[in-house]
């Protein structure tokens, strides 16, 4: 069954009129401009067939797909996991991106779960082959093994999409820089830029970041902890100002305890950001808070003061443009399933 039907009265976020037409879950024709807004719907609309079935959207906006780039989608794991789609479509999010869930050990495992689901799921692989199976995965250098890093590269190349590490105290205990100073090696040797988290000292914030270069990620980059990227009075630190000149870029990652407000205000305040808003989405703090879903931190940025272009285009021109696959930030027909466009 073709099960076919046309939104209409749809409003893009530059305020331009447009009308998607659905067949059997997919987008097949996105066609811009007036519609005739008078005129019933058995009257048709201009360019599609009169005995379409349609549904009057009212000027809802629409934007393509939203990407979270930071969520737990591994449920085997505790606390940091959580089912698929119930981070993703359910989210009403197109397509998410684990954040170093799993190490070379277990890749396999979430890249064939990815298969059976709605959403669309890509992973930075964690540099630990242990992945989070214990939240101290860089503790112990034996655990970071290139071969098996590239080896698990080799064989996911469409899925993963870069390197996962957690530079903080509670993650590297006494290895110290050291498990940086491998991820750093292993993106050179794989081609594939850093995510990477930052959070409680040591490692000092400065050092953390006089190891990233063009393409890497930081995030959490709103974390309210001690060790965090703004100086006493809120200004960005020097180290920060660098590294955004080298091209790093800057990943919110909200999390149970990765978000101040204060923070926030303050990066407002000296420009800096947005480039991708992103939940760190697990089951806990989904069901308990605070993050809730992408759509309850994407509305913190609106309180901020951000505008409802910017916040949208960090979950998805923004985010597609860095995993480059730009079809991904654009509404567009041709085979998208429709919820990777609306």
């Amino acid at each position: 069954m073709d099960n076919r039907f046309l939104l209409r009265n749809l409003k893009q976020l530059d305020g331009r009129q447009v009308n998607i037409e659905i067949a059997s879950g997919r987008i097949v024709r996105v066609v811009e401009g007036e519609d005739g807004a008078a005129q019933s719907a058995s009257d048709g609309v201009a360019g599609f067939s009169a005995d379409i079935g349609t549904i009057d959207c009212g000027g809802a906006y629409v934007s393509s797909g939203w990407i979270d780039m930071h969520v737990h989608a591994f449920p085997a794991f505790d606390p940091y996991g959580d089912e698929i789609d119930e981070i993703g479509v359910k989210q009403g999010v197109a397509t998410i991106v684990d954040a170093g869930s799993c190490g070379a050990d277990r890749i396999g495992e979430l890249a064939a779960s990815g298969g059976s689901a709605k959403t669309n799921l890509l992973a930075f692989l964690n540099i630990s082959r242990i992945g989070l199976s214990r939240i101290d995965e860089l503790s112990q250098l034996e655990w970071l093994d290139g071969e098996r890093v590239r080896e698990a590269i080799s064989r996911y190349p469409d899925f993963i999409v870069g390197l996962k590490a957690r530079i903080s105290r509670s993650v590297v205990g006494d290895s110290g820089i050291a498990p940086l100073r491998v991820a750093r090696e292993l993106s050179a040797s794989t081609g594939l830029s850093l995510m990477v988290h930052i959070g409680s000292a040591p490692p000092a914030i400065e050092e953390v970041l006089s190891y990233l270069r063009e393409g890497d990620i930081v995030t959490h980059y709103l974390n309210g902890k001690p060790n965090n990227l703004f100086d006493a009075e809120g200004r960005p630190i020097p180290a920060l100002l660098d590294a955004l000149g080298r091209g790093v870029r800057l990943d919110v990652g909200h999390g149970t305890a990765s978000f101040s407000f204060r923070v926030a205000e303050a990066a407002k305040r000296h420009g800096i950001g947005l480039h991708t808003i992103s939940s760190d989405i697990y089951r806990g703090n989904r069901l308990n808070g605070p993050v809730y879903s992408l759509a309850n931190v994407m509305s913190k940025f609106l309180y901020l003061g951000y505008s409802l272009q910017e916040v949208v285009a960090a979950v998805t021109s923004g985010a597609a443009q860095w995993l480059g696959r730009p079809e991904l930030g654009r509404i567009q027909a041709g085979g998208s399933r429709a919820s990777d466009g609306i």
